[in-house]
């Protein structure tokens, strides 16, 4: 069901329905929905299908589409010609269920016509994969040649070829771990404190009145510091006043801004027009639960068992989801791996900006 949040232009999403669902902490709807988009053709026999998972604020909207043309989020990456060229392969990107795009989230109305809101179910990146294997068999896919995803998305890409091994020829897993860290958590637990702490919360029951954007806007700013690198922070702004704003000023309140604040003023203010706080809460949460290796054992036990062809890349700069993470995931899916490193100064968010430069040696590993 789309909301006031997540909405894309008529014709950009497609829905399929995928029933009644037990969540794996025990929650329950009674019905889901997905949303997701699709680039080129599937064939007859299905074979030709690419999974895109997207990060903890995607979407859906990977690369444009006639039906909406606006720049995706991995445009350097899928389309004609490109590295998962669409011309070949049937790509397709479902929105993470608990999101606000398209998917049921808890903005979507119960039977009753009410939003989920506080009531709507915890989930975790395995409910998430459980889900999209639904969509699959809606779809008549019945294995996919690659699923690929960065930082949220290749937790999903990696629950996936844990999960469904018999259905996932190929995993790309770009800037993330096979379990969520000590430290990620903590920076995970600030933001979704940030949004908890903010007087409009109410629970998580605002609809129909103000949303709680002054912890969404805090709670970006929070994840935002860790996606980018200190030395590109520093080299960018450094200690520069924004504008003619004073920043050493006499009173807290009157002072102005130094160029880094307006920096993350303006993400944080991007973000609140197109995200719902419950859903930022719900997905921070997933993500934060992130285990690969949960009720198997352990990480390494459960990356034993995967059989698909693994692609993985960390971004050197990286100061959220270390290169040694990937590394780590390397060493233990049977067989000789490599870590394929992508080159920028930004740090995490360069696996979005960056990543067509693995492009050739993405195509070579997993036949794409």
């Amino acid at each position: 069901m789309l909301n006031d949040f997540g909405d894309r232009p008529a014709g950009a999403l497609k829905t399929v329905d995928v029933g009644a669902y037990t969540f794996e902490t025990g929650g329950q709807l009674p019905e889901v929905t997905i949303a997701y988009e699709t680039w080129g053709t599937l064939e007859e026999d299905g074979s030709n299908a690419v999974l895109v998972a997207h990060a903890l604020t995607g979407d859906s909207h990977v690369a444009s589409t006639p039906a909406d043309p606006s720049i995706g989020w991995w445009e350097g990456l899928l389309g004609p010609g490109r590295p998962i060229d669409t011309q070949r392969w049937f790509v397709i990107a479902p929105a993470m269920v608990g999101g606000c795009y398209g998917s049921t989230g808890p903005a979507s109305l119960d039977p009753e016509g009410k939003p989920y809101g506080s009531r709507f179910p915890f989930v975790t990146i395995r409910d998430s994969v459980h889900l999209e294997a639904r969509l699959a068999e809606a779809l008549g896919i019945q294995k996919f040649h690659t699923v690929i995803g960065g930082s949220m998305g290749g937790a999903r890409a990696l629950e996936w070829a844990a999960t469904y091994p018999e259905m996932v020829d190929g995993v790309a897993v770009f800037a993330c771990g096979a379990a969520s860290t000590a430290e990620q958590i903590a920076f995970g637990q600030a933001q979704v404190l940030a949004v908890e702490n903010d007087p409009h919360f109410c629970g998580g029951d605002y609809y129909g009145g103000p949303a709680p954007q002054s912890g969404l806007g805090l709670a970006r700013r929070i994840a935002h510091i860790t996606y980018r690198a200190e030395a590109e922070l520093g080299a960018r702004f450094g200690r520069a006043a924004q504008g003619a704003e004073d920043p050493f000023g006499w009173s807290r309140r009157r002072r102005g801004r130094y160029q880094v604040e307006s920096y993350l003023d303006h993400q944080a203010n991007k973000l609140l027009k197109r995200f719902d706080p419950n859903s930022y809460l719900i997905l921070s949460e997933a993500l934060m639960s992130h285990d690969v290796g949960r009720g198997r054992g352990g990480a390494a036990q459960a990356l034993a068992g995967v059989t698909a062809v693994p692609f993985l890349a960390a971004v050197e700069t990286d100061r959220l989801y270390l290169p040694e993470q990937s590394q780590q995931i390397a060493d233990s899916i049977p067989g000789d791996h490599s870590v394929h490193m992508i080159h920028s100064p930004i740090g995490h968010d360069g696996f979005l900006t960056s990543a067509e430069q693995l492009g050739v040696p993405m195509r070579a590993t997993l036949r794409l």
